[in-house]
């Protein structure tokens, strides 16, 4: 295991691992205990009590965080014809068809997020294998396979992040900066928790959220108290 640095080990010495916190509180912890020295991600951990083995309880989806990510997302769009021109107008930074499927086979990965219109999906399908690995596969559930390609764009300049459980019950999204203030990152905090229960699976039984923590990219996990958000 790698040796943790001494502004780490002192930013953990802020926490009481015995204790579970308020978001205000949590979100000011992981703002105080950002120990690099770039401008640090915030994530939010959530554990669910659902099994993803079963079809009727996979959760996977997308929202737009009502202060953004702090991050400038790059977009692809497949499209053709007047979609095309649509998702240029929008803000797309990369807009094509067959040339950026060629050059996405020969290693080009120079954007986050891409869009495709359904009827390029036949032709955006022989990427699977390389798109697929790296999450960057087009998918209707998070609203990237759409003919609304200006909308989708937008909401993805705007702030939108997508959340997916993982095989263990886990979803990790990113919800700020650390430069952000402590009523952005709380704000964009609920709005992922507020998600996560209206998606909530009929066939998920017991507790549903089971634990949820927040970091900065570099600092230690605050756990933050579920009580508020158990329905």
């Amino acid at each position: 295991m790698a040796k943790k640095g001494k502004k780490y080990a002192d930013a953990v010495k802020l926490i009481d691992r015995d204790r579970v916190y308020q978001a205000e509180e949590a979100l000011e912890l992981v703002k105080k205990t950002a120990v690099a020295k770039f401008d640090e991600t915030v994530e939010v951990a959530v554990r669910l009590g659902v099994d993803p083995k079963k079809a009727d309880q996979q959760i996977r989806g997308a929202v737009v965080l009502p202060h953004g990510t702090g991050k400038t997302q790059r977009v692809l769009v497949f499209a053709k014809g007047e979609k095309a021109k649509e998702a240029e107008a929008a803000g797309a930074d990369y807009v094509g068809e067959d040339d950026l499927i060629n050059k996405i086979n020969q290693g080009w990965f120079d954007f986050d997020v891409i869009v495709a219109t359904p009827d390029m999906m036949a032709q955006v399908g022989r990427l699977g294998r390389v798109l697929g690995p790296k999450g960057l596969m087009p998918n209707p559930k998070t609203g990237t396979v759409t003919f609304d390609v200006a909308k989708a764009v937008a909401e993805i300049k705007a702030g939108k992040v997508e959340y997916r459980v993982d095989k263990s019950g886990n979803i990790h999204v990113p919800i700020g900066k650390v430069s952000f203030e402590p009523a952005q990152l709380l704000e964009n905090f609920q709005t992922i928790i507020e998600t996560l229960h209206k998606v909530k699976p009929a066939a998920a039984k017991g507790t549903y959220v089971r634990n949820i923590a927040v970091a900065s990219t570099m600092g230690p996990g605050v756990r933050v108290a579920t009580s508020s958000f158990s329905k």
